[in-house]
């Protein structure tokens, strides 16, 4: 992929630099986004949820982390004793340890997780706060003399 000079970025603007961050923290990351696969899902304004894919994965080898605005997944696998990898004939599920970061907007926050038929759901929700939430202005009436 090609790589963007935000110089011209730094130059003209101020406080966009967590955006020319995450830029680049996409930019180097994509070396490996094949494993586990994901899928994103947005249910109205303020309700997504990310699903995994981590077939073979228990809910004890799965540990999932919000610190501010990254979500960091990860996945280690038990060692499933003395058993070697040579009596496989064919091995099409992947078993290897992983690790995903995902950038979250400042207001979206983990609801909840649950891990179903091989399927990890992460649930997110964004909180507007009250100051930014839009409210109605009532016109006061003034009496005539």
């Amino acid at each position: 992929m090609t790589r963007f000079d935000l110089t011209p970025l730094y130059r003209s603007t101020i406080g966009f630099d967590r955006l020319a961050s995450l830029f680049d923290a996409v930019q180097s990351t994509e070396k490996d986004t094949a494993f586990p696969p994901y899928n994103v899902e947005r249910f109205d304004q303020h309700h997504y949820r990310l699903t995994m894919a981590v077939a073979g994965f228990g809910e004890d080898e799965l540990d999932i982390e919000q610190r501010g605005s990254t979500l960091l997944v990860c996945g280690a696998r038990q060692k499933q004793g003395d058993t070697p990898s040579d009596n496989f004939l064919y091995q099409g599920i992947a078993g290897r340890n992983f690790e995903r970061r995902f950038q979250l907007a400042e207001q979206v926050r983990v609801t909840g997780a649950n891990l179903d038929k091989g399927l990890l759901h992460i649930e997110f929700e964004r909180e507007i706060p009250e100051a930014e939430k839009p409210r109605k202005i009532d016109i006061a009436k003034t009496l005539a003399a």
